[in-house]
């Protein structure tokens, strides 16, 4: 098969529901039900959701099982660059003729019934992990939670809520309550509940939901946490089996200890595998997550700044993940390094509320078109939403071009910190133009 073959039955794919997104989980369970249901024949399941951080807990507690010598299948989404990026078999991105016969498989199995691109490609992970040994399988949802496709294991050994803000209202609701009521809907009786840090009215809504199952939550706060040592070279994890100093993730942003923290509850929560602290502290050290505060330190973009210019790039696209921006750039000196901004968003995000967190620290922000996205954001409206709250907002064709205007505007004693964000599929594009492929 050739290196793309999986690319004309994924275009074939978007087109078997007339919506994107439409959160069921009959379409799924039909499926499921016409592969001889896969779902049931999974190495034990560790079910994540969230709004923010549900991505880097995931590469992180793969890091640590991994480490420990286990097998790991995961399943994440988006992809940045390749779709193969969704599915890592035993460890390993699925390989291209693999992925193309599987998605072949779920096609001829649903036939000619609606069902939507997610819902049919989860069911090709899904049908992939069952055919695998494995020790551990890690799923991520996709959109909520209550009926995300992942969410078709009926007995995870454990499950996780991530921090819970506002994002993607019109199809979870307009309140952090009715958000967290569907993240929440991934608990399940018996499976251990591990809760990251959330806003007082999404913990209220949370352990409700988990008392009905008859599970007890293990609490950032109350049963695990994390915090930084004095000095910033490492951190102590404490939770109901241990209390450990630990180095500092290799991932960057002080959040990342609460994703760290987060991983590890959920480590000690199941009890499928073994995972030691010496693999805890070895996966710290290794563990990988594109596109989330990653620093691009060479290629074509950065030949374009000039000489000490630091090149950050980041997919979070709502008001949470720009607090972690604002909490990055807390530690950057913005006077001797100048910030700026360089955003592109799809259209149904909140770009003022994204762009306020970011005033005061962010000299500029430079508008970019995404390409190849229909929804994406008005360069022009992006600009003003930054004018609008404080932040000089401008115009450019694309990201070389904002780059460009950058160095341009740079002093040779001050080089410049940019930030590309706002969008993953912004960053994937960026990536792609680099020729840097996730692994």
């Amino acid at each position: 098969m050739s290196s793309n073959a999986s690319d004309a039955v994924l275009a074939r794919l978007m087109g078997l529901h007339p919506k994107k997104i439409d959160l069921s989980l009959g379409r799924m369970q039909r499926l499921l039900n016409k592969l001889g249901n896969p779902e049931k024949k999974l190495p034990p399941v560790v079910h994540i959701a969230g709004t923010n951080g549900k991505g880097s807990t995931v590469a992180t507690l793969r890091a640590f099982a991994e480490a420990a010598g286990h097998r790991v299948h995961v399943y994440t989404s988006p992809h940045l660059v390749r779709f193969n990026e969704r599915i890592r078999v035993a460890g390993q991105l699925i390989h291209e003729d693999d992925l193309t016969a599987l998605l072949k498989e779920c096609e001829r199995a649903n036939g000619p019934d609606a069902i939507t691109f997610f819902e049919v490609t989860t069911a090709a992970a899904i049908l992939a992990f069952s055919r695998e040994p494995a020790d551990l399988c890690i799923l991520e949802v996709g959109l909520g939670g209550r009926l995300d496709a992942t969410n078709v294991v009926a007995h995870p050994v454990a499950t996780g809520i991530t921090p819970v803000s506002l994002d993607h209202q019109q199809f979870l609701g307009n309140t952090v309550t009715d958000i967290a009521g569907e993240k929440a809907g991934i608990i399940k009786t018996g499976a251990p509940l591990v809760v990251g840090p959330q806003s007082a009215e999404g913990l209220t809504c949370i352990k409700a939901v988990a008392a009905t199952h008859g599970v007890k939550p293990k609490l950032f706060g109350r049963d695990w946490q994390a915090k930084a040592m004095p000095g910033g070279k490492a951190f102590l994890y404490e939770d109901w089996r241990s209390a450990i100093e630990l180095p500092m993730p290799v991932l960057p942003g002080a959040h990342q200890i609460s994703n760290a923290g987060m991983a590890i509850a959920l480590a000690h929560a199941q009890d499928a595998v073994n995972i030691p602290e010496a693999a805890i502290r070895a996966g710290l050290g290794w563990v990988r997550w594109p596109a989330r505060l990653q620093e691009l330190k060479h290629g074509t973009y950065n030949d374009l700044l000039p000489e000490g210019a630091t090149l950050m790039l980041d997919g979070g696209h709502n008001p949470g993940a720009a607090e972690v921006i604002r909490d990055y750039l807390k530690r950057v000196d913005t006077v001797a390094n100048p910030a700026t901004l360089i955003i592109g968003m799809m259209g149904t995000k909140d770009a003022p509320g994204y762009l306020k967190q970011l005033v005061g620290l962010v000299e500029r922000v430079i508008a970019v078109p995404i390409e190849g996205e229909e929804g994406a954001a008005n360069p022009a409206a992006l600009a003003a939403a930054a004018t609008d709250v404080g932040i000089s907002g401008v115009l450019a064709r694309d990201v070389p071009s904002a780059l460009k205007l950058v160095a341009e505007k740079s002093h040779a004693d001050r080089p410049p910190f940019v930030l590309i964000g706002g969008s993953l599929y912004l960053a994937g594009n960026v990536l792609r133009e680099i020729g840097e492929f996730p692994a």
